[in-house]
């Protein structure tokens, strides 16, 4: 098989062989055909899509083509490691695609996914998600993974939500305003394997996951963000949901639960609704807590205080000030908070005056009152 015959299988338009063939068209010209040329040989509107985007990746590294790269890799450095994890799967697509095709010209459509597709990737990478798969107009996405995440379905959940809302501000050459719709699902997955080389090599994920994420934005409707039972569970302390009862999904054996995302709960702070479920006793802390309940007695008599708490993310800043708020709580005080948000690199608190980084610092004003 010769190497323009391995790229093109590589970025799944093998079909074409022949056609590419019959007009002399070899890895040397890949560089230089435009998406005229490729609409006259007769590719689809997704296929000049998928051919134009590769070519491009080609154009950049000519010398290490994903043909040659495949061909001097030993097969062991191309298939990863097996692996059994959970990940939040979000599956994106945009309502009314085909009628888009059929009332608009060619040029205008590109325009419009290119937009749309733009908006959602913007969206998807600022709470570090990994786009999987283009299906078209439909976006594949996985959160917690390559590398795993914290709050993996309250990312995905906050994306969806977004993703919607920055689609819904894309308009139409007519006016009307585009619409998307969103299937989120957390659950175990076996990853590794690739299923190609180059640029159509993307890694395996396996299991019950990604499908239902994509029945269940099938199930939504335009603008709406639906999730699974275990995406619920996971961010039930963040958002507030519909329940719109058990739905039978094909493919499915029994029948699942399904909650529309009706946007995020007026949470006092994070970490409450994080530990809704399980804030324990603070413990091995406390000579820092006495020492913060110094403080504040100390400010009770005038002398006016002000601490900084610093630490690695996970030390237990948060509940260590949450620690001393219950303490002080039958007291005459005035309590000020200042969040970090872990989808944001800073914040600016005005009332505190203190830039907190993100995930660094948890700070807190006690200030006495008289009651």
């Amino acid at each position: 098989m010769s190497d323009f015959k391995l790229w093109l299988q590589s970025v799944g338009l093998e079909k074409y062989g022949e056609v590419f063939a019959s007009h002399d068209i070899d890895l040397t010209v890949i560089p230089d055909l435009t998406e005229q040329d490729l609409e006259k040989l007769g590719l689809s509107l997704g296929h000049r899509r998928k051919f134009m985007a590769a070519a491009a990746k080609f154009r950049a590294a000519p010398t290490s083509s994903p043909v040659a790269s495949a061909q001097v890799q030993p097969v062991d450095q191309l298939a990863p490691a097996v692996e059994r994890r959970q990940l939040t799967v979000v599956f994106v697509d945009l309502v009314g695609s085909t009628a888009l095709g059929r009332e608009l010209d060619p040029e205008d459509l590109i325009q419009l996914l290119r937009q749309y597709r733009d908006a959602c990737t913007a969206v998807i990478a600022r709470y570090d998600g990994f786009i999987a798969q283009y299906l078209g107009d439909g976006i594949l996405v996985y959160f917690g993974f390559p590398q795993a995440q914290e709050h993996a379905a309250e990312r995905a959940v906050r994306a969806g939500l977004e993703i919607v809302e920055k689609v819904g501000q894309l308009k139409q050459p007519d006016g009307r305003a585009l619409q998307a719709r969103v299937g989120i699902v957390t659950g175990l997955v076996v990853t590794g394997g690739a299923t190609g080389v180059g640029t159509a090599g993307e890694e395996t994920v396996v299991g019950d996951t990604p499908n239902l994420a994509a029945r269940l934005q099938s199930l939504a409707d335009p603008g709406c963000v639906l999730v699974g039972p275990t995406t619920h569970q996971l961010t039930s302390n963040f958002f507030e949901f519909s329940f719109l009862g058990e739905h039978a999904i094909k493919g499915f054996r029994d029948s699942i639960s399904v909650w529309k995302v009706l946007g995020e709960s007026a949470i006092e702070n994070r970490f409450a609704a994080a530990h809704a479920a399980a804030a324990g006793p603070i413990v091995g802390r406390e000579r820092e807590l006495a020492f913060l309940y110094d403080s504040w007695q100390r400010a009770t008599r005038g002398d006016g205080h002000v601490v900084l708490l610093a630490g690695e993310a996970g030390m237990g800043k948060s509940r260590l000030l949450e620690a001393l708020a219950e303490r002080v709580s039958e007291e005459p005080h005035r309590l000020l908070r200042c969040q970090c948000s872990p989808y944001t690199v800073t914040v600016f608190c005005s009332r505190l005056r203190h830039c907190c980084a993100t995930g660094s610092i948890s700070a807190a004003t006690f200030r006495p009152r008289k009651i």
